[in-house]
């Protein structure tokens, strides 16, 4: 694709990756194939290779985005499935990341938009916070038919029971059990901590147990990434440098082997850490380090190896291949291969590769689109007819919840074959 950048414009290394993504652009259309929010909506700005265009036009002009290019925009799930497809290797992330912080740092969106993503950029990465708010959610949810758009997706969307705060999420050292073989990092991610803290209880035993000694390190609190995705660049680049500190602390200390990462979400940002402060010299090497040591939990049991199952709990596992980590970070195996090793018999759901419609905040801040995708991925769930579903992100977990069958995250499943104890819900006691 031809671009037309000052080159005044192309000084700012921004403005030159973006061009670079451009100009690798073809146009084939191969990305529709694969665009979760095209194929629902039909409408070719609210494809990949539509979007470029909107993006392209928009920096070239160095303007604030129209309410009409904004929206396609921020339609987009940034599941990635159009990296998996191109064949010309564009990198489709980075543009729309950078699309996105210029936009909310040259324009004004109306009040209630505005409004919203303030609410959930200063609520959702301090689970102190967010665990309040969900308390106080709660006892509001038959309130919520009442309510407009997307107020009512906040309420329904709101847990009626919260889970226990997990000491596993402190900052602490967990000893390894027998001969120590790494030292790791983990991270404690900051929504999955309020919602699901049996995933890091899971994940520290089955870590301890493989003769890891794991680290929730002081300091390491949000990695940035639902901040990221809105556009809200100074919140995020915030969030990363303080993360990148806290285990440059520990690596320091005792040195990591790597950074485990539980959330697939979190893992994708993480490990883009190097490109995200690039420009930024008292960052750059300490950011690089720390892309080069991150790991999906499913890509460090293989690499580590995962010891055979004395008695195989067995099982139907649909597995529910989070974007984030198939097409963010190109792993596609690594999980499915780990639950077949530990006794269960996993199966993938017709259109294994199309989003959920989790992502991030987009289930509440687009909800309609999001629902539509819930629907068609708990449908091709429900033709697997599981005994169970695994998934390796928690926004993939939340969205799901609904299935008939138990929702559990693939630590979990690891843990329980390795000697952890069974984490499918408890059977209501018979009245």
């Amino acid at each position: 694709m031809q671009t037309d950048f000052s080159l005044a414009q192309l000084a700012d290394p921004d403005i030159a990756r973006a061009n670079e993504i451009l100009r690798a652009c073809v146009h084939c259309g191969f990305c529709t194939a694969t665009c979760p929010t095209y194929l629902t909506l039909g409408d070719e700005r609210d494809s990949p290779r539509g979007r470029i265009v909107l993006i392209k036009d928009m920096l070239e002009r160095d303007r604030p985005a129209p309410a009409s290019v904004r929206t396609h925009i921020d339609r987009c799930l940034s599941c990635l499935s159009c990296m998996t497809t191109c064949p010309s290797g564009v990198h489709y992330m980075h543009l729309v990341n950078h699309a996105r912080a210029h936009i909310e740092e040259t324009g004004r969106r109306p009040l209630p938009d505005r409004a919203l993503r303030a609410l959930l950029a200063a609520v959702l990465p301090r689970p102190r916070l967010f665990r309040l708010a969900l308390r106080c959610a709660a006892p509001a949810r038959p309130l919520a038919r009442l309510l407009p758009g997307r107020l009512k997706t906040l309420l329904e969307l709101a847990p009626r029971r919260l889970p226990k705060p997990a000491p596993e999420d402190r900052p602490q050292t967990f000893p390894a059990r027998g001969a120590r073989r790494a030292r790791v990092a983990l991270l404690a991610s900051c929504a999955q901590q309020v919602l699901a803290p049996e995933i890091d209880r899971a994940a520290v035993r089955l870590l301890t147990r493989h003769g890891c000694e794991t680290v929730v390190a002081r300091g390491a609190g949000c990695c940035g990434a639902l901040t990221h995705h809105m556009g809200r660049r100074r919140d995020a680049l915030r969030a990363a440098r303080r993360t990148i500190a806290a285990w440059r602390r520990e690596t320091e200390a005792g040195g990591l082997d790597a950074i485990v990462v539980t959330a697939s979400g979190c893992g994708t940002t993480i490990k883009d850490y190097g490109h995200m402060l690039r420009s930024d010299p008292a960052w750059a090497e300490d950011a690089a380090a720390v892309s080069a040591r991150a790991r999906d939990i499913s890509e460090w049991m293989r690499d580590i190896g995962l010891e055979a199952p004395e008695s195989p709990p067995g099982g139907r596992v649909a597995y529910q291949s989070a974007c984030s980590l198939r097409h963010g970070q190109k792993e596609s195996s690594a999980a499915q291969a780990l639950l077949a090793q530990a006794g269960f018999e996993v199966v993938e759901p017709a259109e294994a590769h199309l989003c959920c419609g989790s992502a991030g905040t987009y289930n509440m801040l687009q909800p309609r689109i999001s629902a539509r995708l819930r629907r068609r991925k708990l449908d091709a769930l429900a033709a697997c007819a599981p005994d169970m579903v695994a998934s390796g992100n928690i926004g993939c977990m939340t969205q799901l919840a609904e299935s008939a069958a138990p929702v559990l995250h693939t630590a979990q499943l690891l843990d329980w074959a390795t000697g952890g104890p069974d984490p499918r819900p408890a059977a209501p006691r018979p009245a």
